[in-house]
């Protein structure tokens, strides 16, 4: 297990740090704002393209092969883009590619951890590799901008595509053949098979609908950071300490939540929840920098809820469609957290961002806490109904 964590770390630091090249990249070839800013939209828009139509890859094959396969891929189209004088279309179009291969990675990766650990144990892989991702967004962009400057954005790129090959010879060598699913129709077919199952299934809707919804909108300050740290009068770069504050929430909370019983973590989901939301509403009172970064690790931490919602997710799902729900799961999580940063964007253009992310706080604290009354409902019944009679 520790060459997953391994490899999903080496990735994980080449690909932010590459989002940050490619930026400056296209920026210095375009002196466009626009077209720089479109790398991260390229980054994240795909993943609901890839989740919707490709999802069933993670179940139709062996997830060592789709990992590997999904790095070499990967590699490929960061090293094309290495192409001199490579027009700034065709350099997106390929970080869309990465985008579409990226929750079929992540869905398999997920789908691999359940067969590879024991029950119990899975929820805390789940978290690892939050946390780990959380570290390395954190260094990635930080060592991003240090080595852009002293190496330059094309070799930056090329480190990139060695760390999605070395993540491939990683899990190539070091990982267990898990078995595939079945395969009954084509790719397309089959992907949309598994969206009927996963949103026709109730309890497993709501509860895949929560982990969606809660850091939606405990993403809307991450949005406003840079406008919220001018209505404090503060420099823009003070905007870095939010994202710092909430990255460094999740992990702490991560680390220590997994410390707990199972029977534990089951408790705190709603405190937790609550603890994602509420924050959020003492922004009315405009608190300063450091006060509004507590604020956003507080936020951060209650993150965490998902190592009780994992096992939940496990144990309501069918064995043959774990491999579409976590790719479903990983692609609607990022696209949610894309929309409610811009229509969070959007509010703020009309609102103060202190009121918006105090709106924020309100409507996600109530709309997160009627989710979880019901998630908690529907699987303390059907835990119930599963007992013998």
């Amino acid at each position: 297990m520790r060459t997953i964590f391994l490899a999903h770390t080496i990735s994980m630091v080449g690909t932010v740090a590459a989002q940050v090249a490619l930026s400056i990249l296209v920026f210095e070839r375009t002196g466009s704002p626009l077209l720089s800013a479109l790398v991260l939209v390229c980054s994240f828009l795909p993943y609901a393209l890839g989740g919707i139509v490709l999802s069933s890859i993670a179940d139709r094959f062996p997830a060592r092969r789709v990992l590997v396969s999904c790095d070499l891929l990967s590699a490929l189209c960061i090293g094309l883009m290495l192409i001199p004088d490579l027009p700034v279309a065709a350099l997106l179009g390929l970080l869309l590619l990465t985008g579409i291969i990226a929750p079929v990675f992540a869905g398999a990766r997920a789908a691999s951890l359940a067969h590879l650990l024991p029950r119990d144990l899975f929820p805390i892989g789940r978290s690892l590799l939050r946390a780990i991702s959380q570290v390395t967004v954190l260094t990635g962009f930080a060592l991003g901008a240090v080595a852009v400057a002293a190496i330059g954005p094309t070799w930056l790129l090329a480190l990139d595509a060695i760390t999605f090959a070395a993540s491939a010879i990683l899990i190539g060598v070091g990982t267990p053949y898990t078995p595939p699913g079945e395969r009954q129709r084509n790719t397309v077919s089959d992907s949309l098979a598994g969206l009927r199952y996963i949103f026709s299934t109730k309890r497993l809707r709501t509860l895949i609908l929560l982990t969606w919804v809660a850091p939606a909108f405990s993403s809307v300050p991450d949005g406003l950071a840079v406008a919220y740290a001018a209505q404090t009068g503060a420099a823009a770069s003070a905007a870095g300490a939010l994202f710092t504050g909430y990255a460094a929430g999740t992990v702490l909370g991560e680390l220590v939540v997994a410390r707990f019983t199972p029977a534990t973590r089951r408790r705190l989901v709603v405190p937790l929840v609550i603890a994602s939301q509420i924050p959020a509403i003492a922004f009315l009172l405009t608190p300063s920098i450091p006060i509004a970064a507590v604020l956003l690790a507080v936020s951060g931490a209650g993150y965490a809820f998902n190592q009780a919602i994992d096992p939940m997710i496990l144990a309501t799902v069918d064995p043959s469609y774990r491999g579409r729900l976590f790719t479903v799961q990983t692609s609607g999580l990022m696209a949610i957290q894309g929309l409610s940063i811009a229509l969070g964007g959007l509010v703020g253009t009309f609102l103060k961002p202190s009121l918006t992310i105090t709106l924020s706080g309100i409507l996600g604290t109530t709309i997160t806490l009627l989710i979880t009354r019901q998630a908690l409902d529907r699987t303390t019944r059907g835990a119930v109904t599963r007992q013998p009679g």
